[in-house]
């Protein structure tokens, strides 16, 4: 690391040591996902962190928000899980944020699913390539976060296997927990069955309108249920944390004063402190 990064993350509490790798999930759509996994991680970094992205969702959002060229045809994510093609020659850095980095993924992704089926330790395939990379590095990557499609196919079984730590970004609306029991079931066969050490570390709840009653009662019913695990932020509906993607941008450099870009900074702050 850096000493801007060291001086950076000692200030901000961060307790660990080594990479610690995240992936963000949930099978329901339209709940943040993407946008958590990017401006988090684009906060980190802001904040001096070495930190790569890993873009595992076809629809190549997370790479659209940081700048990275997907289009079809260029080197990705599914290059390095279906041909085994190092993981270095993907990783681009992204243009606005120093230290953030991404494996972008292309459309070619969309027809993984089918092709990992007959293929030898399908389900172990990116966290091979992810330690041969982190293993490369003159210097110490201190996150990655791996951005999953809303399902629970093989490119988040792989994503699963290859990390230590779940975040799940909950929405603030009726529909919240819908299909939660089904993802921490596979959380659970995940680590019966493949990978041991994965845990649900992190819930952060999205989409808040505080004029609500509803989102104040999802919120309670959502803190009673995972208690410390969920993160005292809350990010509200914003029209600039919607926007950012489409000027190729996190929110965090779109607009760094908005309150979008201080809840997930905030929220990274705290994840900074946790205990992993």
């Amino acid at each position: 690391m850096t000493a801007a990064g060291v001086s950076a993350a000692s200030a901000g509490g961060r307790p660990w040591h080594g990479t610690r790798i995240i992936t963000v999930s949930n099978q329901k759509g339209g709940v943040g996902k993407t946008t958590t996994a990017v401006n988090v991680a684009a906060a980190m970094a802001l904040d001096g962190l070495r930190v790569l992205v890993i873009d595992m969702d076809p629809q190549g959002n997370a790479s659209t928000a940081l700048s990275i060229p997907h289009t079809s045809g260029t080197a990705g994510i599914y290059d390095v899980i279906i041909d085994g093609i190092p993981l270095s020659e993907v990783v681009q850095p992204c243009p606005h944020v120093p230290g953030l980095l991404c494996a972008p993924a292309t459309i070619d992704l969309a027809g993984a699913e089918i092709e990992l089926v007959p293929l030898v330790a399908r389900e172990n395939r990116l966290r091979r390539a992810l330690e041969v990379y982190l293993s490369e590095q003159d210097q110490p990557l201190d996150l990655v976060i791996i951005d999953c499609p809303p399902s629970l196919g093989l490119l988040t079984v792989n994503a699963f296997v290859a990390a230590r730590e779940v975040l799940i970004p909950i929405q603030c609306e009726y529909y919240a927990l819908e299909g939660l029991s089904q993802l921490m079931k596979n959380v659970e066969l995940i680590q019966q069955h493949l990978n041991a050490g994965l845990r649900i570390s992190t819930i952060l709840l999205t989409m808040y309108d505080g004029r609500t009653r509803l989102a104040a009662d999802v919120a309670d019913q959502v803190r009673e249920y995972f208690g410390e695990r969920v993160l005292r932020t809350v990010v509200p509906r914003s029209v600039r944390v919607s926007e950012a993607p489409s000027h190729g941008e996190t929110v965090m450099t779109h607009d760094p004063g908005s309150a979008g870009a201080l809840s997930y900074a905030e929220a990274a702050a705290e994840m900074r402190r946790q205990e992993v």
